[in-house]
């Protein structure tokens, strides 16, 4: 049908038929834009544009005294910048990597596994899918203070380790692998461990690049921890560090050191969605699919 009307299903170069769709995604994709080059815009602007009114969208005379001021206030405080941004790296690593670990595992456990309970624990998951991470925080203090993980590099970690999202994304992909793959591979010897980190992690990687994506955003920008269970300013976090510097500062000085903090914490999160932003749209297109 298709070639009788002259034109092509998915071309593989540029065909007049393609017109349509660039002059409707082109639009969407330029405001999509709009915030990424408002936040870029912010952090350049002296302080006579930023108190502008009415306010301008991008800059007319950028520079780079914003920046200027953050890294000459970071330099007064007791504790170096490159501590807390340490401290933000490796807990982010490892909040990522045991996320992704135990999100594959619950994941094919629910998927592939026949036990008692199962379709109970996955409807709680699906119900924790409702509740924002405010509703949680008493629970999760409390857990924490239970444990004994306050003023410890634990307590940013383990009570982030549950992603619902996660889950409900590593389990609708699971569903598609087939179960003969998987009693081949046990007829081959192989064990639960195995099947999970050679076959079903492969298989599974766009959905576990949007688990770590995510968890990545969430851990690199939070400050709960840090405000609340840890006091010891050598384990807090560079978003925390952040935020305060922006905090302290008074007067017109806050506003451009405040800009330029925003551009410093959103560049990770923009190069990190880059990299993998192929591996996000596959796992939207297929998260829903049996």
């Amino acid at each position: 049908m298709a070639s009788f009307l002259g034109t092509q299903i998915n071309p593989k170069s540029f065909h007049k038929s393609q017109l349509k769709f660039y002059f409707l995604l082109v639009p969407v994709g330029l405001f999509m834009l709009l915030p990424v080059l408002y936040v870029v815009s912010q952090a350049f602007k002296p302080l006579s544009e930023l108190f502008l009114f009415p306010p301008r969208f991008f800059v007319s005379n950028p520079t780079l005294d914003n920046f200027a001021r953050l890294f000459r206030t970071a330099s007064g405080t007791g504790v170096p910048m490159t501590r807390y941004f340490f401290n933000s790296i490796f807990i982010t690593v490892a909040t990522i990597l045991l996320t992704i670990l135990i999100t594959l595992a619950t994941g094919y456990a629910l998927s592939k596994k026949n036990f008692k309970a199962k379709k109970t624990l996955f409807s709680i998951n699906q119900t924790a899918l409702m509740f924002v991470a405010t509703a949680v925080a008493i629970p999760r203090y409390l857990v924490v203070t239970t444990l004994g993980l306050t003023n410890s590099f634990a307590a940013h970690i383990i009570p982030y380790l549950a992603m619902p999202v996660g889950l409900f994304l590593v389990k609708q992909f699971i569903d598609q692998v087939p179960d003969e793959l998987i009693e081949a591979a046990k007829i081959d010897g192989a064990n639960d461990w195995h099947i999970v980190t050679k076959i079903i992690g492969p298989l599974v990687k766009p959905a576990l690049a949007t688990v770590a994506i995510l968890s990545f955003q969430f851990i690199w920008n939070t400050t709960e921890s840090s405000n609340i269970y840890v006091i010891d300013e050598t384990k807090k976090t560079f978003a925390f560090y952040m935020n305060t510097l922006t905090a302290a500062t008074a007067g017109p000085a806050g506003v451009g050191i405040a800009a330029a903090a925003g551009l410093v914490m959103f560049i990770p999160n923009l190069i990190i969605f880059i990299v993998m932003q192929g591996n996000v749209m596959d796992t939207m297109s297929h998260s829903g699919i049996k």
